[in-house]
């Protein structure tokens, strides 16, 4: 008495199946390989060609799922000109059906990428509550309570968030050697510094030199505090000599080279 929920749905994936494929044996031209666009109307020239051998919601069907496809519609957007049973260009593609195919794939494109959060955040929750029932020291009834879970959830979620941390760890590491999040988390970890290391600076205190980059002791020390007072009596003594000027220092050519850390794009 029971029939399967499912049985219409493989019957007609397997009507569709049989369709394509004696379409692929009569006309290879234009259902073999990769997508072509289609001729307008091209349903009514297979019935031209092959009277019989398709009834028309058969044809509806696959025509339907044919030129709904994802490698279809990018086919829309790249080739110039449609194509007839022969394979031979039946009609440029216009603008129009051009914009159409685009926001179609932009269409699924967010809705793929909204059920991916979706997905994410759910399997995040999960792990959260296998870290916290490991951890707890409340009764299994007194923990989900507090979690707001029925008790015969409890079990399925926890074996679910087994296996997913399971999976996790399995995968391959990252090429830069890092370790990865947990199920659900960014890679490196919630709070994670994208920003890279901090350029360096060259130590003018140990070679001697002040912030002008000027060599000779002359100017203020990397510290910021003056360089002490000459002592009267040094400063009462008659130079002995006249001495050269001390030539500039390119701080250019002499500084240390510096990486400049870049924080992940």
């Amino acid at each position: 008495m029971s029939e399967p929920t499912s049985q219409p749905g493989a019957e007609q994936q397997a009507l569709q199946a049989a369709c394509a494929e004696q379409l692929k044996a009569l006309f290879p031209a234009l259902f073999t390989g990769a997508p072509k666009p289609v001729k307008l109307r091209i349903q009514a020239d297979i019935q031209e060609r092959a009277p019989g051998q398709f009834s028309k919601q058969q044809l509806s069907a696959f025509l339907r799922r044919h030129t709904g496809s994802t490698a279809y519609l990018n086919a829309v957007i790249k080739s110039t000109h449609r194509f007839d049973l022969d394979g031979k260009e039946a009609g440029e593609i216009t603008a129009e059906h051009k914009q159409v195919a685009r926001d179609e794939l932009s269409r699924r494109r967010a809705k793929h990428q909204e059920r991916q959060v979706q997905e994410e955040a759910a399997q995040r929750q999960r792990f959260e509550l296998l870290r916290a029932f490991e951890t707890t020291t409340l009764t299994r009834a007194n923990f989900c309570a507090l979690k707001g879970l029925a008790e015969d959830q409890l079990d399925g979620l926890l074996a679910q968030a087994r296996e997913e941390a399971k999976a996790w760890a399995a995968r391959p590491r990252p090429a830069d050697g890092g370790r990865g999040g947990a199920p659900g988390e960014r890679r490196g970890g919630p709070g994670a510094d994208r920003r890279g290391p901090r350029q360096g600076r060259p130590d003018d205190r140990r070679s001697g030199r002040g912030a002008s980059g000027k060599g000779g002791g002359q100017g203020r020390p990397q510290g910021g505090r003056p360089a002490p007072a000459r002592p009267e009596s040094a400063r009462a003594q008659p130079a002995e000599a006249p001495r050269e000027a001390a030539a500039p220092v390119d701080a250019a050519a002499q500084a240390p080279a510096t990486d400049v850390g870049q924080g992940e794009a």
